[in-house]
């Protein structure tokens, strides 16, 4: 019993060391975020859990039967089919990874169908609403306050991703060409440029960041005590702006992101642009803000048409 029990401990730490292996692999060599990263590992780990339920003691000898019955249990705790879809691809990665490190010969989760996930228009807040939240008044003598409403308008006038503006450094934001150095996935850098309006924002952010803390901070956003914002509280800051203003269900970072790639396609910037702009990899990611501005100018028509506006009985009378 207890050479059974070595083997079956020496057995998990083999794989945990390839788990490990696979999850440097992702983020080093295919330079997934780190966020995706994370997510890997928690699917992983979940699905592990899971399998000595079936009787299963090990990731290796899962099979397509074992995937899809966690498919089912995992949509009874209430996954909706895009996290279902994400934890299978999860699977098929991994899975993948050790066939060719030869530690398999099959992917038990190439063959598991899945229901097709339903395509997901972005939330975004109207550019209205957007102006009258800019509108309102702050005290511009106060660091944290300024710098609030700098964090807004910069994912609104940038189209930057949360991480992207946490990892900005001072060094990035040059106010005389009026443009910012991004680093984004992929560990890949791109120049998005900025208008005056967020140009005077952050000269008097500056202000007052070098009058409360002192000149010399290497990251631009910074809290009280010169230490870099953190995701958790760029989301409240956010969240916190957007709930004075109506228009969005969702009051996150990633909204402004949104607001931003609509807004530049509804005023007539071309595709192609708006992809360089939020550092998407094809055309397909930044398409779907085209069935955003479509919607939009459906619901512009059947608002203010005058034909549109007719009840319209037997032959359109």
């Amino acid at each position: 019993m207890s050479v059974r029990t070595d083997c079956r401990s020496s057995s998990t730490n083999e794989m945990n060391a390839l788990i490990e292996r696979f999850l440097q692999y992702e983020r080093f060599e295919l330079n997934h975020s780190e966020l995706t990263v994370v997510s890997y590992r928690r699917d992983l780990e979940q699905f592990e859990r899971f399998l000595p339920s079936l009787g299963v003691e090990a990731l290796e000898q899962a099979t397509t039967a074992h995937v899809r019955a966690w498919v089912v249990q995992r949509s009874g705790q209430g996954d909706c089919a895009r996290t279902i879809h994400r934890r299978v691809q999860s699977l098929r990665s991994f899975y993948k990874w050790l066939m060719r490190q030869g530690v398999l010969q099959m992917n038990p989760a190439a063959d598991v169908e899945l229901a097709r996930a339903p395509k997901r228009l972005p939330q975004l807040v109207r550019p209205q609403s957007m102006d009258d939240l800019l509108a309102l008044t702050v005290d511009v003598d106060d660091f944290r306050a300024v710098r609030d409403r700098l964090v807004v308008l910069m994912l609104y006038s940038t189209g930057i991703r949360r991480a992207e503006l946490i990892g900005l450094l001072d060094a990035w934001v040059d106010t005389a060409s009026c443009q910012l150095r991004v680093h984004g996935k992929r560990d890949k850098d791109r120049i998005v440029p900025f208008g005056p309006e967020l140009c005077r924002w952050i000269e008097l952010y500056r202000q007052l960041r070098d009058r409360d803390l002192g000149k010399g901070c290497t990251a631009f956003f910074v809290k009280d005590d010169g230490e870099p914002l953190y995701p958790s509280l760029v989301y409240r800051i956010v969240h916190t702006a957007l709930m004075q203003v109506g228009g969005a269900t969702q009051l996150s970072p990633h909204v402004l992101r949104h607001s931003f790639a609509s807004a530049m396609l509804n005023d007539g910037a071309a595709l192609a642009s708006v992809k360089e702009l939020l550092g998407h990899e094809s055309l397909a990611a930044t398409q779907i803000y085209t069935h955003v501005t479509l919607n939009e100018l459906k619901q512009n028509y059947n608002h203010a048409h005058p034909r549109a506006l007719k009840k319209g009985g037997r032959y359109g009378s």
